[in-house]
This record gives structure tokens, sequence and C-alpha cells, in this order.
């Protein structure tokens, strides 16, 4: 038998006076590569729901803007508790005119997408091409897809957001406050998350759209509901241009959202407002550009889902049911003057037949307001063909500059109000009328049905709210076709555009 040495006792003493200290280290190690492996699955998560109906995935589905333009789920489900005021009476996003689908917590046109391990939101199509409408005040609102969003103010959401940027209240603390107090508060692992790497980035990215799109808003006024200005805001976040070096002819360049029905038939006709270019899969994805995607995050294959689905998406029936016989009278007017231009409604439907269908009026011609021309400039065609998706597949090649506004098919005409290209004159009896007796001033975004065709309008005092068609780019001017009818052949024309 051996007995330890002095030495040997004095080692085994030292390493049980260590032992519990290793076994602490160790169980600290494995704990940290534990929280390693967490943080490593929340980063690298990434993906987006798919949405089994065609008309769902319209509403909600991601085309991929969230990467390059969104915020996350959390914050924008505490917004409405960090500014309540921004938010009444409903205490959501109604208040800007977004519309909800029942049971969702998002918007429609609001779409949800998993980047390294944080759910961001922002537009989809759905956004600007969604609207409600009532056949009565009392009636329940309609949500029809396809039809323009005619009551989502865009500019006063994204003035609410270019605010909120410098706003003390986004600092991390008290917006980790509202999100917790909306009930999506952040667990330990996310927090850790958020506060190394998303309120930094949220907030830097905030600021810097609010530095380049502010001057912009600045120049221009108020775009008003159911409006958008497609190319500036376009130039000033794609392009890197300051936005208050733009020519005074082209700052100012609002114009209705459209209707996106029956797409399929529309191939090879001049599209948008301008006619700017004849391929549809440029145009969609060119609209994807404007709702916040950028050449590297585009979903081609969501994007393409949804065209696929508006190729054959009809508008709804005509809820309104004027005389027969003034009908067929106004046929008769409408197919000598106007069918050439804008095809004709038939007994099965939309006809996509005239031989001026989809080609370019001269501005000369048609007399519109000029703004929606000239924000399209020459120089900005060019950094489109030249920037956008260079060396793929999807390089734009399409695109030109024209001299006047596209002569569109009508299909829909019922849910298009308020008319011409900037939504300047609120009903098609107004249409009729000379320029210099339609509504000045009137309000926009109501859902209720015109007799007169479009939707009613109160009318109001400039200021606040108030659409008026003395300020830049909303000139109700021009399209003089059926002016000078008398009063007789008016409301027999009228008659028959109340079926399209």
């Amino acid at each position: 038998m051996s007995f330890p040495t002095a030495v040997e006792a004095q080692l085994e003493r030292r390493r049980r006076k260590w032992r519990p200290v290793l076994w602490l280290l160790a169980l600290a190690g494995v704990a940290g590569l534990f929280l390693a492996v967490l943080l490593l699955i929340r980063v690298l998560q990434s993906g987006t729901p798919y949405h089994e109906g065609e008309e769902a995935h319209f509403r909600h589905g991601s085309i991929g803007a969230e990467p390059a333009s969104g915020i996350p789920y959390k914050v924008w489900m505490a917004l409405p508790e960090l500014y309540p005021a921004a938010f009444e009476p409903e205490g959501d996003y109604r208040a800007f005119g977004f519309l909800y689908d029942e049971g969702s917590d998002l918007p429609i046109g609001i779409s949800r997408r998993t980047v390294a391990g944080v759910d961001l939101v922002w537009f989809n199509c759905g956004v600007c091409h969604t609207g409600t409408v009532r056949e009565t005040p009392q009636a329940e609102p309609r949500t029809i897809s396809g039809m323009p969003a005619h009551q989502l103010d865009l500019h006063g959401f994204t003035r609410f957001v270019l605010d909120a940027a410098v706003d003390p209240r986004m600092a991390p603390d008290p917006l980790r406050a509202a999100m917790r107090d909306s009930g999506h508060g952040l667990g330990p692992v996310e927090g850790l998350i958020w506060k190394v790497a998303v309120f930094p980035r949220l907030r830097e990215g905030m600021i810097d759209r609010a530095a380049r799109l502010g001057p912009l808003f600045e120049r221009q006024p108020p775009w008003g509901p159911g409006r958008v200005d497609t190319f500036n805001p376009y130039k000033v976040l794609a392009f890197g241009e300051d936005a208050r070096a733009l020519s005074e002819d082209e700052v100012v360049g609002a114009a209705d959202f459209p209707s996106i029905f029956l797409q399929g038939p529309r191939e090879g006709m001049q599209l948008h407002w301008d006619g700017n270019n004849p391929s549809l899969a440029e145009r969609n994805l060119s609209a994807a550009l404007g709702a916040g995607v950028t050449p590297e995050t585009a979903d081609h294959a969501a994007i393409e889902r949804m065209a696929r689905w508006l190729e054959d998406l009809p508008p709804p029936e005509s809820p309104h049911r004027p005389n027969p016989a003034a009908v067929d009278r106004g046929r008769s007017i409408y197919m000598e003057g106007c069918a050439d231009c804008h095809g004709y409604q038939g007994e099965e439907g939309y006809v996509f037949e005239g031989d001026r269908l989809g080609t370019v009026e001269p501005l000369g011609s048609v007399g519109t307001d000029p703004a929606r021309l000239k924000s399209y400039t020459e120089a900005f065609r060019e950094a489109q063909l030249r920037e956008l998706f260079a060396g793929t597949p999807y390089a734009f090649r399409h695109f030109v500059k024209t001299d006047g506004y596209a002569n569109a098919p009508l299909d829909g005409l019922w849910l298009r109000a308020p008319y011409l290209h900037n939504g300047s004159v609120p009903t098609l009896q107004d249409l009729l009328l000379p320029p210099e007796q339609r509504p000045v001033t009137f309000r926009r975004g109501g859902d209720v049905i015109d007799p007169k065709g479009g939707f009613v309008s109160e009318t109001c005092s400039a200021g606040s709210g108030c659409f008026d068609t003395r300020l830049p780019g909303n000139s109700n001017a021009g399209h003089l076709w059926g002016t000078g009818l008398g009063e007789a052949q008016k409301s027999d024309l009228l008659s028959y555009l109340l079926t399209f």
C-alpha cells in the first residue's frame, strides 16, 4: 500500500478547491454555446407565409418589399399605441384609409416576411388596388380587389412615418414599452437581437428615408386619398437624386391609383397613364418597385402569380340600372364618338376593340393636366433602362417617353371615380360638363355610389382634406369629348356609361 506524498496531497486539495469553479465555467460555456445557437437560428430564419387562395395572395402575399423597405411587424402593431392621436378614431390603420379583412391583424396590402430572424411587414399590390363600395350610406362596405384604393391616404401615412423618424418616442425604450403594451413584447433572446441590431437599423433607416423624402414632400401639395406620385419618390430613393434639385416641371406628379381588372387584353397597349410601356411584365415589375421592392429583393414568382390572376379578373357588374331606352340611345352616341379610343361595353362584357384604344393621345389633343406626363423625364427613363435589373432576364427594355396620355379601356368604369388620370373630376356627369363648370373643390375618398356615376363627393372649402383643382397637378381641364352635346344627349350617354 502506498500513501500520497505531501505534494500530491496539496495538488488534490487544489483540485477539490477549483473543481466547482471548473464546473461553473463548463456550464457557462455550454449555456453560451446554447445561446449562440439560439441566436444563430433566429438570425438565419427567413421566409414568408404561403396563401392558398389567389385573392388572399393578392391581398396579403409578399412580393419582396419587406427586406429593403419594411418595418418590424411588432413595431407596426405598436405604432397605434405609441401615437394614439394619429390613429383616431378606430385606433388602427383605418385612420389612413387602409382596409382590413375580417380576422386579420394586418391591413389588406400589408404582407409579412421573416428576414434574418425578424418579422417585417410592408406593401404589396393589394394596398393600391383594393377599395370599398356602398350602395347607400347605411350599407356595409363591400371590399373589391382590383379597383383603385380610392380611400387610401398614402401621402398622409408616409408623412406620419417621416415625422415619426425624428420623434423621441421612436427611441428604443419608449418604443419597446409600446410594443409590450400592445401585446407584442420581446423575449430575452429577441431583446438581445433587437438591442444590438434591430433598433439601431430601424431608426437609422427611418431617418435616412425622412432626409431623402422630406424635401420632396415640402415641394408638393398633399396627394389626397386614392392618389400617388409614382416616379418622384422613385427618383429619390432608387437613384439617389436630391429632391431639391428636381425641376419645377417634374416635381409634382401625383395621379390616381388605376384599376387593374382584365389585364390580359391589355398586353401590347401603351400602359401607365402616359402610355410609357407596352409590356405588362415590365409595368408590373415597375409597380412592384414603387411598392418598395428592389432589384435584389424582388420575389418574381409571387409577382408573376398575382399577374396571372389579374389577367382574367373581371370587374363586378355595375349596380346602376338606368332606363333601357336611354341606354340604347346613349350607346349610339358613344359608339360614334368614344368607342374608337376606349372600346365599349357589350352585352357579354367589355369589348377591347378600337383603332386608337391603348394608344397615346397627344397632350395638345386631350388637354388634361400635364404634370404627371412631365414627371416622367427622359433622364429617368434612361436610368431605368441602364440600372434596373441590368444583366438579368428582367432588365427593362420597353420604357419610352411619350407626348400625352393613353386612351385606356373603361371596364369597371363605375368603380374608377374620380375621373381623369389625376382624379380631378368627381363624377361622370361632371366630366360631360365644360371644364369651367366642373367642381373646383371636393372631398375624395368616399365609397357611397353616386347616381351621377362615381362616388358621392361633398363640396368643401379649400384647405385641409379638400381636393383643390387649382393646385399644381390637380387641374380638371381637358377631355372635351361629349361636353358639346345637348342636355338630352348627355343624359343618354351617361345612362350608357353607368352600365360599364
